[in-house]
């Protein structure tokens, strides 16, 4: 008979198959929910073309996801702590594969707006709970490196959209990048076979088969013993999620520069995947070179999650982002003045790394912040008050575009937040973090069985 402390079995835990295959299924959540949103940005222009819509509604169009997004992230990030992490992941994921789809069937702004709030609803209620669960059971030692990992199929799913966008646009309209979309939907029943549930959830449940399991899997030492028991810190097994107790504990202040990061970030990141294709197309490029840039955008933004998440786990993942925020505003700014186009390709990547990479770790950062009980929560609801940023983003460029300024002011916009961002981001208050409280622990000994065995 053991006692098993599963917060430190995960946390000491050796990187295996077990842990592959979480981040394996993790990826490839987030490359569909990815290519749902991007593809929005993709199309653009075509659906303004078609639908006769100015750029000020095209903004409120691709806003609509976003609104969606905001109350996803909140409410299916908040509910996870409750109905359990594995079936909120699947609601979110016929949301967004079903009605991104059903927004392929619509000819006019209204329908196209709704079916895109609804899928957005999936969109932003995925990540918060793809997030938490990679955060959960990755090892210590390479956790922000695991879940920038993990999220960075958000840039594959965008670099997916963009060369689907350039296969199926001129061939078969807008709509058919919209109906490829639904495919994901068919992979649920394997999904929540192969994805396991929080532990929290499985301890307040009573799911001790299922703990053993999971305990096998971390450590392949571990055989079960009738009686066993597993616990996790009280901080981390408190029944429930409520909002307050994001504020509990001297939390309060560092939640809120969380939700400043989060709105500024944002707002970078749909600004540039909402209208980086117009404003290049509006500065003399191509309609393929337009979409070669959101490409290469994209691919910036994977290079940026992954290196700023083994930056993070080998030095303060504070700093790291604050750096990473004024790369952001010094790129962002550089693309509305002329230069050659291969050194703009390399400002578009950088602008990419630095606002699509850098959102990814801090979704990693905030991650770590919050104790297990509430992680979900934590994230939902920094993401879900982020998404005011990206709502704003789109109709805000939108009506800049449609005043006919220079270049360079819209770029300006864009980047301007990221100086925001990175003094949020110095105002955290990292010694209240879970993941200062576990390091000051870490070295005392482990709970008795799993240290005995």
């Amino acid at each position: 008979m053991k006692h098993i402390d599963l917060h430190k079995l995960a946390d000491e835990a050796r990187f295996n198959g077990f842990h592959r295959g979480i981040l394996l299924w993790c990826a490839l959540i987030i490359i569909f929910d990815g290519y749902d949103l991007a593809v929005a940005g993709i199309a653009l222009p075509s659906i303004m073309k078609e639908m006769g819509v100015s750029p000020t509604n095209a903004g409120f169009m691709v806003s609509s996801a976003l609104f969606g997004m905001m109350f996803g992230a909140i409410f299916l990030g908040t509910i996870a702590d409750r109905i359990g992490r594995r079936r909120a992941i699947a609601i979110c994921i016929a949301l967004f594969s079903l009605f991104t789809a059903a927004a392929g069937l619509t000819s006019d702004p209204v329908t196209f707006s709704v079916m895109r709030f609804l899928a957005g609803l999936g969109i932003g209620g995925v990540m918060p709970n793809v997030v938490a669960q990679m955060t959960e059971y990755s090892p210590r030692k390479i956790r922000s490196t695991m879940v920038t990992l993990m999220f960075s199929g958000y840039a594959v799913g965008g670099m997916l959209a963009a060369v689907v966008g350039k296969g199926l646009l001129e061939r078969y309209g807008w709509q058919s990048v919209f109906l490829a979309a639904g495919l994901p939907v068919l992979l649920i029943p394997v999904i929540l076979r192969s994805v396991p549930e929080s532990m929290p959830f499985l301890i307040k449940t009573g799911q001790n088969a299922r703990l053993q399991t999971i305990a096998g899997r971390l450590d392949p030492s571990y055989r079960p013993q009738p009686g066993d028991s597993f616990d996790l810190a009280k901080q981390d097994r408190d029944a429930g999620a409520p909002i307050g107790k994001l504020f509990q504990h001297g939390r309060g202040f560092s939640t809120i520069m969380f939700w400043i990061a989060f709105f500024m970030c944002l707002f970078m990141v749909y600004a540039l995947s909402s209208w980086l294709t117009k404003l290049m197309a509006g500065a003399g490029y191509t309609l393929g070179s337009a979409l070669t840039f959101v490409l290469v955008l994209n691919f910036g933004g994977m290079f940026g999650a992954i290196g700023g998440g083994w930056l993070a786990d080998g030095f303060h993942i504070k700093y790291v982002l604050v750096g990473m925020y004024l790369l952001a505003a010094v790129s962002i700014t550089l693309l509305g003045y002329p230069m050659p186009q291969p050194a703009l390709f390399v400002l578009v990547g950088l602008a990419g790394a630095s606002t699509i990479g850098t959102q990814i770790v801090t979704y990693a950062y905030v991650g770590q912040y919050y104790p297990m009980a509430m992680r979900s929560t934590g994230i939902g609801w920094a993401s879900g008050v982020g998404r005011s940023g990206a709502i704003l983003a789109p109709i805000m460029i939108g009506s800049l575009v449609a005043m006919g300024l220079p270049l360079e002011s819209n770029f300006l916009a864009i980047g301007l937040p990221a100086v925001v961002a990175a003094v949020a981001v110095c105002c955290i208050q990292h010694g209240r973090s879970a993941q200062a409280h576990g390091a000051a622990t870490s070295m005392a000994p482990l709970a008795s069985g799993v240290a005995g065995k």
